[in-house]
């Protein structure tokens, strides 16, 4: 121990003397402070940018979440000040984090001490700003609400209470509510379950109707999902001093592969009539409901059905008042639909059509359909994937989209029309291009960057024409004038398999291609994910570049921009050809004149921190070094939402869970390993790293582990963040 830690001293000694002699040559280098303390290269870019209904305005959030000011779109002048809570007499709202207007703006819903619950959860205080009458009034004075969210015509707000969905007439402060058997941890009303809000990306499960007569929600029984406990320590920041002496336990329901579910049923509710209907969604209670959503038509709900396989997708009509439901469309797949898709089931404002993302022809695109369920048209065709879709005009009938167009590097944006004519390319700047609309459609942003150019916002007009630049990154760009850095290199190769795969490579400066440098290489790997995208990113791999590292990101089988086929060629083998192709890309990479093969090393976090385990029990010794933060080892561990729609049950695929697991290839371990983990993380539960390890001791495999004590799947919180990248510069520089 005390010669690596001498050598480690003598490494870190030569980085600083380099480090010196580049800045005397008048040329700045990176500092570790840089990324993980003083936020030297922070670009706060155009944030809190909203339209008004008016499609002429937009207003943002100015001062200290303090103040709401109305700007013109065509100059960027100000209107008005909507709002300045320093005017207001109260005592109670100081500041806000976020906030919403009913349908003719004339109030504003505001939202502050907020309180996390799990990744998009949160408990809060919410107060109800009258524009005209310039009062400000709490939603509720009996405990933190969530989710509050005003009826169209905004004379009331509904919201969920310890798991009991209520709601406040704001005309004569009355408080309402509407259902009362919600139980922590055996039922919900109008708020997702744990594993919904993580995996089909939602929080909020209930909805008013057009008209304001109804509110609709999803009921989650989960009473019978098993139960998952973690043990919660004193800690600092925040410290949990009621824990000071014995440890207390946080225990929250969790079903992992091949476990119960929640069992949903779907409701209305009449305001008028004070009358519940239960929805009729069928005799099958192993399925989900991952959304609900009115149409146009204030008396039809559109109920979304999901099988568990997740390849079967039912999107049933339902009337509020009798709940006699009929299937609208059925959309099926082979191997499974993709959640992302969901919220792109629009239903336009005529009342006769609605749009949905379907992967039905090999790759991600847009169809219309009429509300009898008939395809009207497939808008979007070709050999690339609609990665988002930004907006439906239906004045002019026009659908904004982004794809992965003309390569899978690229995201640019475009307009089309319903028919699937006319495609016209809104972005200016080939990279990564995403956009806003504004109401009406009247104005847009495109947001840009490349791997060389840092982001811009600028603002168009619907001919198309730029109105201003509205952020450019100018001292992010002249800050950037002192340094001296590389940029990403795009490259490919063919496998062994002869499939080709796309990456980036950063190389050290001063790179000399006649000598060998040692490789680490960053990836996630997860499905539908991209990192090898020609978009702006700057951080710790430019700091390890400068160490004299060439970092390197490879996107395998399994992840986005490439189609159906090389996306969920991963399904019931999730972790096979991620790590293969990783593997693989390390032989490439040994195998150039300039890098050093007995020298590569790997990292990943979650996703990619399991692909980052599986390599150094897979990769036969060709990566000398790996760091995983926070991995899955077993997908048994692991959710069922996510893990069984690529996966199956484990019933169904043992062999797919076994074979693809870290825990049972402990034996075939080679090389340094750093495996980091938060012992509160309720997502990737700290379970697989410690069931990981002991399958390393037993097959008595040398590792260091760093653990978190509190700290969540993001592993931060006071000097959190600063420690683990420490931990890791450090590990590397030893290690590799």
């Amino acid at each position: 121990m005390r010669t690596n830690l001498f050598s480690f001293a003598v490494i870190a000694f030569c980085i600083v003397v380099t480090l010196n002699a580049n800045a005397q040559n008048g040329t700045k280098l990176f500092e570790f402070d840089d990324f993980f303390k003083n936020n030297t290269f922070y670009s706060p870019g155009v944030r809190g940018f909203r339209s008004m209904k008016d499609g002429e305005n937009y207003i943002a959030s100015e001062g200290r979440g303090n103040k709401l000011v109305v700007h013109s779109y065509e100059t960027g002048e100000t209107v008005k000040t909507i709002l300045d809570i320093s005017t207001l007499k109260n005592d109670k709202l100081k500041s806000f984090s976020d906030y919403s207007f009913n349908s003719d703006e004339s109030r504003i819903l505001l939202l502050t001490d907020k309180e996390a619950i799990y990744r998009r959860s949160f408990t809060a205080n919410y107060f109800v700003y009258n524009i005209i009458k310039q009062t400000l009034t709490p939603v509720s004075e009996k405990g933190k609400q969530q989710l509050a969210t005003f009826s169209p015509d905004g004379t009331k707000v509904a919201f969920v209470r310890q798991n009991n969905l209520f709601y406040t007439d704001l005309t004569s402060g009355s408080e309402t509510q509407i259902t009362s058997d919600g139980k922590f941890n055996y039922i919900i009303n109008g708020a997702p379950d744990w594993v919904y809000e993580e995996e089909f990306e939602y929080n909020k499960a209930f909805e008013w109707s057009p008209d304001g007569q109804y509110l609709a929600w999803v009921r989650f029984d989960e009473s019978l999902v098993p139960q998952f406990s973690m043990t919660m320590f004193q800690g600092q920041e925040p410290a949990l001093d009621q824990n000071k002496i014995y440890p207390g336990v946080t225990t929250f329901k969790y079903p992992k592969a091949g476990e119960p579910n929640s069992v949903v049923s779907v409701h209305t509710y009449n305001l008028a009539s004070a009358r519940e209907k239960t929805m009729d969604i069928g005799t099958e209670t192993d399925l989900y409901i991952p959304r609900i959503r009115f149409t146009q038509d204030p008396n039809q709900l559109v109920i979304l059905r999901l099988n568990r396989l997740q390849n079967k997708l039912e999107l049933l009509t339902a009337s509020v008042s009798t709940g006699k439901t009929q299937v609208l469309l059925t959309e099926t797949n082979k191997f499974y639909l993709d959640e992302n898709y969901f919220d792109d089931i629009k239903f336009l404002d005529d009342k006769q059509h609605f749009t949905m993302r379907s992967e039905r022809d090999g790759y991600a695109h847009i169809y219309l359909y009429d509300m009898q369920g008939k395809m009207v048209t497939q808008v979007t065709k070709g050999n690339f994937d609609v990665t988002a879709l930004n907006g439906c005009d239906v004045k002019n009938q026009l659908i904004y989209y982004t794809s992965a167009e003309p390569t899978p590097y690229q995201r640019e944006v475009y307009s089309i029309k319903w028919d699937g004519t006319g495609k016209k390319k809104l972005s200016v700047n080939n990279g990564a291009n995403t956009a806003k609309f504004s109401e009406g459609f009247r104005y847009y942003t495109i947001t840009t960057s490349n791997i060389k150019t840092p982001s811009s916002t600028a603002l168009y007009n619907s001919k198309g024409e730029m109105v201003r630049l509205l952020d450019d990154s100018k001292v992010l760009v002249e800050k950037l004038k002192d340094y001296k850095f590389g940029y990403r290199e795009f490259f490919n190769f063919n496998t062994s398999e002869k499939v080709n795969l796309n990456g980036w490579m950063l190389k050290p400066v001063n790179f000399d291609p006649a000598k060998k440098y040692p490789v680490f290489m960053t990836q996630y790997s997860g499905p539908d994910s991209q990192s090898a995208l020609d978009a702006w990113d700057l951080g710790w791999e430019d700091y390890l570049a400068q160490l004299g590292y060439i970092v390197v990101c490879v996107d395998g089988r399994g992840t986005g921009g490439r189609g159906e086929a090389f996306r969920k060629i991963t399904y019931l083998q999730l972790g096979k050809y991620e790590t293969i192709d990783q593997i693989e890309a390390a032989k490439y990479l040994g195998s150039l004149t300039y890098v050093d093969a007995t020298r590569i090393g790997i990292w990943g976090w979650s996703f990619g921190g399991y692909i980052s385990a599986s390599c150094m029990v897979k990769g036969e010794g060709v990566f000398k070094t790996g760091i995983a933060v926070a991995p899955v080892t077993n997908w048994r561990f692991y959710d069922n939402i996510y893990t069984e729609r690529f996966m199956r049950t484990p019933q169904e695929n043992p062999e797919g869970y076994d074979q693809n697991s870290p825990l049972n290839f402990a034996e075939n371990f080679k090389g340094n390993f750093l495996v980091c983990h938060g012992t509160a993380d309720d997502n990737v539960h700290v379970q697989n790293t410690l069931e990981f390890t002991e399958r390393l001791v037993q097959a008595n495999k040398q590792f260091e582990m760093q653990l978190y004590t509190n700290r969540n799947h993001g592993i931060y919180g006071g000097n959190t963040s600063y420690h683990l990248y420490t931990r890791m510069t450090n590990f590397i520089l030893e290690k590799l």
